[in-house]
């Protein structure tokens, strides 16, 4: 038998008239016609959950009804069901809730005073109704500020259609859009102008490696830092994780892209770093300059070290560029990985001696170097830099 669209849905809910119907028993069970949504509240602030708030109008007879909610090829968690009445709930009460064995339905068993209609919202939990983020981000021609551009994408694989829903992702404003069956939705969430970035260059051979081994030439990736604060045109809530597009005007009327990152979380008051790739034009040479053992105490020695970089900046700008420092890689570079928790100190005779305190960690300092940009004979002009390190207390 071909049953009506609105009987076939995915969601289905039924009035039951039971035990009384105008004034007398009834003879059997009477169906009535599933009543449409009115309106549907989707909440996706929760990473592991989906909260689906539906209301609808439903006629009551005077005395008690058996209000059956079925579901078929859906994700519903059945014991997240809720049913609450909006209109007179001082009087109209659920006297009990059944499940039918081996069903995807359930059965509300209400009492109303009176026959009329009543609006009731139903709320539950659905799997396969779910979110990700992604981020568009445009930089100026200078590169002193960009646009960000934060969208939602909703997943909707949980086999049923909602019409017209009201979305809320814990921050920012509610949206309200059409979802359909099977349907991934990319919606805008905010947008944020003339945020002001940072490009940086980082020399950092244990996370980045060699772009030549041979010349011992590193790789120099090339990241923007944006700061999610208030101060900078953000920091109203924290940046969840997601896919980055990102571009730069390139003066002309057009943007170029510059490639794809994941943006992890980032709090309020925290950094969003957004890779761009590796720089050709910044050339840093890593050496190991010097690695004297001298003995403590019995088996003990310590290692006096110095790293050397030859650094060449063949922009038409100066640039600052970071130097990290790994202390585990640098002990196994020279006398292996022991395992045991590095002991290092700064010595006097490198150039290298004011360290970042915030971006530092205990084993891994940073430094900053100041590059000119290149002369007009477009050669560029090398500097060389150098750190002296004691590694202590190896055996």
């Amino acid at each position: 038998m071909h049953l009506p669209f609105q009987w076939r849905e995915a969601l289905a809910i039924w009035i039951a008239l039971g035990t009384v119907l105008a004034g007398r028993a009834s003879a059997g069970v009477k169906l009535i016609t599933l009543p449409p949504r009115e309106r549907v509240e989707i909440q996706l602030d929760n990473p592991n959950a989906t909260l689906v708030q539906e209301e609808r109008t439903i006629p009551l007879a005077r005395g008690t009804n058996d209000v059956v909610f079925a579901w078929a090829n859906t994700n519903i968690d059945k014991s997240s069901i809720q049913l609450r009445f909006l209109t007179d709930p001082k009087n109209i009460k659920v006297l009990s809730v059944s499940y039918p064995p081996g069903e995807n339905a359930l059965t509300w068993q209400v009492y109303s005073p009176q026959a009329g209609s009543a609006r009731v919202r139903i709320s539950y939990i659905i799997g396969q109704l779910d979110k990700s983020f992604a981020y568009r981000a445009i930089a100026a021609h200078d590169e002193e500020t960009l646009t960000l551009w934060q969208y939602i994408q909703l997943h909707n694989n949980a086999n049923e259609e909602f019409g017209s829903a009201g979305m809320w992702a814990g921050f920012g404003q509610r949206i309200e859009r059409p979802i359909g069956v099977n349907e991934t939705k990319r919606l805008l969430l905010s947008r944020f102008d003339d945020v002001p970035i940072k490009k940086t260059y980082i020399a950092d051979l244990a996370r980045y490696g060699y772009l030549d081994a041979g010349k011992k030439q590193l790789r120099i990736p090339m990241h923007y830092v944006l700061k999610n604060d208030t101060d900078n045109g953000l920091g109203k809530f924290p940046l969840m994780p997601g896919k980055a597009r990102i571009f730069q005007d390139d003066g002309r009327g057009t943007i170029a892209f510059l490639g794809e990152d994941w943006a992890g979380f980032i709090p309020r008051d925290d950094e969003m770093t957004l890779y761009l790739g590796v720089s050709k034009d910044i050339v840093v040479k890593r050496t190991i300059e010097r690695r004297t053992q001298k003995r403590v105490l019995g088996r003990l020695y310590n290692y006096d070290v110095i790293v050397k970089y030859e650094i060449e900046n063949f922009k038409d700008q100066p640039v600052v560029l970071d130097i990290a420092e790994s202390m585990p890689a640098l002990r196994a570079d020279i006398h292996g990985d022991t395992g045991r928790q590095v002991e290092w100190t700064l010595a006097p005779k490198g150039t290298l001696t004011e360290i970042d305190r915030e971006k530092s960690t205990a084993d891994r300092p940073v430094f900053h170097v100041t590059l000119p940009p290149r002369g007009g004979d477009q050669k560029a002009v090398k500097q060389v830099h150098t750190l002296h390190v004691i590694i202590k207390n190896e055996w």
